[in-house]
């Protein structure tokens, strides 16, 4: 079975009481054509949540359209003793159909169920004042940080919301960050330049393996070449490098097929980052998927109290991956590590970010030209 549209998964919809005359509400319910049951204001769908870990799997069957009662525009939670891009995410769910082995959704939330925000005239409120309170700084701004930003879109629609609005916007793009192939949605957008549409990458033993309900390569950079003939600017992350048996050249065969695919003038940035977890994670995931492996290897406690490889085995992993993307990179592309000290900059790429205006700008300037 092909997992191009993820959405699939999905069974039912459970709406909260409070939401269910909102327009939002009644468009996904139309389009999704899903058995719907009510949940009491404040209430929750079922108690899934009772063995969270345990019911995860049917939980990403059940979505849960609910008020975002917290702020949706904020900054990305980085930590201070990595280089951060300064990244701003828009908080519109949180959870997704597919089951990445990695997630680490799976040890930051405590409910099962995915959740969608459809309080959405809130977040556009939000947006215009962020925004509009702050003319002169440029946002890059995200909605993939807690859900995959267009594995619903064809019950959500969001995508039709969110990119005409941030075409009119002078100092902001808007990052839609998937592991899917669906893009039904944008293909008639006017866009107007603003819009990202990024795809996570790997190698393809890893894309097949650890990324459960994901697109295929394939799918992901047909769908990725379709946008760039729409003049959508691209973006891939390659995070996170897994170390594995025979990763050389898995990670190789995903760049030469990418470049064959894609445009390398679309190519707005690519990040790269190693595989980190924080501790509660590794218990989770050896748990729900024991014949996974990624877990067993030797990990160090970063500064960021996150496991990750030693030093010099990040440095191999990047120093082959960035090769082979430089060789191919047009010079607009932004190639930078999410969450890397200045050494490791220094080692692999040979600068560290400030030494360049800081990471901020320099991906302020791939996007802006």
């Amino acid at each position: 079975m092909t997992w191009k549209d993820p959405s699939k998964y999905v069974q039912e919809i459970f709406v909260e009481e409070s939401v269910a005359d909102l327009p939002y509400t009644k468009e996904i319910i139309e389009r999704a054509g899903l058995p719907v049951h009510m949940v009491p204001a404040r209430g929750k769908p079922n108690d899934l949540d009772a063995e969270y870990v345990r019911n995860l799997t049917a939980g990403k069957r059940q979505l849960f359209l609910t008020a975002n009662r917290g702020q949706f525009f904020k900054p990305c939670p980085g930590t201070r003793e990595y280089q951060c891009c300064k990244y701003q995410v828009l908080g519109c769910g949180a959870g997704c159909p597919m089951d990445c082995v990695y997630c680490i959704l799976q040890a930051y939330l405590n409910t099962p169920w995915i959740l969608h925000f459809v309080n959405v005239e809130k977040m556009f409120d939000e947006l215009r004042e962020g925004l509009g309170n702050n003319p002169a700084q440029f946002f890059r701004i995200g909605t993939g940080e807690f859900t995959d930003s267009l594995a619903l879109d064809r019950f959500t629609g969001l995508s039709r919301k969110l990119v005409p609005f941030f075409r009119d916007c002078d100092n902001a793009v808007l990052e839609l960050k998937t592991k899917s192939a669906v893009i039904d949605n944008l293909i008639d957008l006017d866009h107007g330049g603003r819009t990202v549409v990024a795809w996570s990458l790997n190698s393809p033993l890893i894309m097949e393996t650890e990324e459960i309900r994901s697109a295929t390569l394939d799918e992901r950079l047909e769908a990725a070449a379709r946008c760039a003939s729409l003049g959508y600017h691209l973006a891939f992350h390659f995070d996170p490098i897994i170390e594995h048996e025979g990763w050389e050249e898995g990670y190789a065969e995903t760049i030469r097929r990418l470049y064959s695919v894609v445009p390398a003038e679309s190519i707005v940035w690519i990040s790269l980052g190693a595989l980190r977890y924080i501790p509660k994670l590794k218990e989770i995931g050896i748990h729900r998927f024991p014949n996974s492996k990624i877990y067993y290897n030797e990990f160090i406690n970063g500064l960021d109290n996150k496991s990750r490889y030693f030093r010099p085995k990040r440095v191999r992993l990047y120093q082959h991956i960035y090769g082979l993307l430089k060789e191919r990179a047009a010079e607009r592309t932004c190639i930078y590590f999410c969450m890397e000290s200045d050494e490791i900059w220094r080692e692999v790429m040979g600068f560290a970010p400030d030494e360049r205006g800081g990471l901020r700008k320099m991906l302020d300037i791939s996007v802006q030209g």
